[in-house]
């Protein structure tokens, strides 16, 4: 059997226990020549550098010396993970068994111990996968043989296998998947960090917060290939993914009958049906030209459950008239300062409640401090000012700011970006980042609406509602315009006096195509004499969002919050 010198190590005689030592493979061409990054393990006879990763082992007379196309120097940092130098014979058989080969294990660094899991309150032995960011492990997920899972607590959630996204990347629901695609040759894939959300939560968008991390990192990717679990989880988080991504960037794969992951179809099927599957991967369904087959799920869905009703607003008698759904558009319109905005904003108020998060582009509401203060007297019901008996205290002024801040984000394009396609630019970043369902342009005469030479302003303002409305569609996400009405003279009323009338989509300034393409049309009416706001429902494309109706609602002056009559406050 080889000694240790054959493999250029000097170890001492005396040396027991855990010996460190600088490594031959490494060290002399390091800046840092003396640093003793290569651990010896004397009782097992192994050893690693956790510098270059280098191993081996005197018993099995193993030496790997890693292969730089595809492994990455291990530099353990902030969470103290270790690569195994000899993964457990049961470990290498486990995988095995899933169709997954000893030298995949080793490129991904897989380890194997004792840890703590809090879900079952007891220490159990676990595979560990870590997570890498370049050379750095940042986070490690442990799974153990009854498939309870935990994560470092406190660490950063990204990508597992984020070093290996390239110009296509394959986007898994879970590790085992991102090792079983290598396995068939697909290097280029990564896995969700906390697989997918469940169909019925309101509220997943903390399970997101990866995308933001990888940010820099996913930046060069051209195409996504999603190919994540084949069911109702599965077909949430490709939606979710695909809207944050962009579809028109976006693949999506179909696992053979039977199969509902990469794994499966390795176990059942072998390397060469990954690889048909993902060769047969399709472009996103996106406005176009469509296949029954792209939209069956949705089929099923509507065949089980009807047309789905949009979100509620908060307002009981409201929803009889208007509910919210993601991928239209709301026209908002009415007289100047009869509470367009405060309307909105209070909408945006009760949709948070519901997990909903939005982007503002509102330069009538600012400067920004102004704005956050409205909705701050909105969310807390007192008032934000001086001179209000029960105003808001300093701590719960920043009790709220905590609240609020994961769900506003307000736009403010450059100068020569306030434009529709700046703003929809803008907007999109959010959605990536923070994964805004609502966006909010108020109002529509503080865009840049500058139009190209032969084009007339009604043809202006047809193309950019067709933006508008093809976004909110392709985005999966609910946009309201605020537009003011034309000038309006007053008539006679009932009672003798004169009064604007009520302002219908027709009124609005520009076209007629305000009210023809609107998904819905709302206008906001306020009577000054009682401090009442009517809301006009004036167009419901789809019935099964509502119907065309007046609801009538109370203003709160101090806060600018809004009540029905029966619903009192909706939160």
């Amino acid at each position: 059997m080889k000694g240790y010198s054959d493999y250029g190590l000097q170890i001492p005689p005396s040396a027991t226990g855990e010996f460190y030592t600088t490594c031959p493979q490494c060290s002399p061409q390091r800046k840092k020549k003396n640093v003793k990054c290569l651990s010896v393990n004397i009782e097992k006879q192994t050893w690693h550098c956790h510098h270059c990763a280098w191993s081996g082992s005197l018993k099995s007379g193993i030496d790997r010396k890693p292969d730089y196309n595809h492994w990455q120097k291990p530099v353990f940092r902030k969470i103290g993970y270790a690569a195994m130098l000899e993964i457990p014979a049961k470990v290498i058989s486990w995988f095995a068994g899933r169709g997954i080969s000893e030298m995949v294990l080793y490129r991904n660094k897989i380890g194997f111990g004792d840890i703590y899991m809090p879900q079952i309150e007891a220490v159990t032995t676990a595979i560990q996968f870590p997570y890498y960011r370049g050379e750095e492990a940042v986070n490690v997920k442990y799974r153990d043989g009854k498939k309870n899972f935990r994560m470092e607590s406190g660490a950063e959630r990204i990508f597992y296998g984020l070093n290996d996204v390239k110009e296509q990347t394959v986007i898994v629901e879970g590790e085992i998947d991102k090792l079983s695609l290598e396995e068939a040759g697909y290097f280029a894939c990564v896995s969700v960090p906390d697989g997918a959300p469940s169909p019925t939560a309101k509220d997943y968008s903390s399970k997101f917060e990866f995308l933001e991390n990888c940010e820099k990192e996913i930046s060069c990717v051209k195409t996504f290939v999603l190919a994540v679990d084949n069911d109702e989880p599965g077909r949430v988080l490709q939606e979710e993914l695909a809207r944050r991504l962009g579809k028109e960037r976006c693949k999506v794969v179909e696992w053979p009958e039977g199969c509902k992951d990469a794994n499966e179809t390795l176990m059942k099927h072998g390397k060469a049906a990954i690889d048909e599957v993902l060769s047969a991967a399709k472009d996103y369904p996106i406005q176009g030209i469509y296949e029954i087959r792209d939209i069956k799920n949705q089929v099923m869905r509507l065949y089980e459950n009807d047309a789905e009703r949009g979100e509620s607003t908060g307002w009981k008698e409201l929803d009889e008239l208007y509910t919210v759904r993601p991928g239209e558009w709301t026209l908002v319109t009415g007289i100047p300062g009869h509470g367009k905005s405060e309307f909105v904003d209070n909408l945006m108020v009760n949709l948070m409640w519901k997990k909903w998060r939005f982007a503002i582009f509102s330069p009538e509401n600012q400067p920004l401090e102004r704005h956050i203060a409205k909705l701050t007297e909105k969310a807390v019901g007192k008032p934000f000012y001086r001179g209000a008996k029960e105003r808001l205290t300093s701590k719960e002024v920043q009790d709220a700011q905590e609240l609020l801040n994961p769900v506003f984000t307000f736009l403010l394009p450059e100068d020569d970006e306030i434009s529709v396609d700046g703003i929809l630019k803008l907007a999109k970043t959010a959605i990536f980042r923070k994964g805004v369902k609502g966006i909010v342009i108020d109002p529509w005469n503080e865009i840049d609406h500058t139009r190209p030479a032969g084009i007339s302003e009604t043809e202006y303002i047809s193309k950019s509602i067709s933006k508008i409305r093809r976004f909110a569609r392709a985005c999966g996400v609910h946009i309201w315009v605020i537009v003011h009405p034309a000038k309006m003279s007053k008539v006679k009323q009932d009672d003798g006096t004169m009064d604007y009338p009520v302002p219908t989509p027709y009124d609005c300034h520009g076209s007629a195509h305000w009210r023809n393409k609107a998904d819905n049309a709302i206008t906001v009416h306020r009577n000054f004499k009682d401090e009442t706001i009517n809301i006009h429902v004036q167009k419901i494309r789809f019935k099964e969002i509502g119907k065309v109706g007046v609801c009538e609602m109370t203003y709160d002056k101090p806060t600018g919050r809004l009540f029905t009559a029966n619903s009192g406050c909706p939160y």
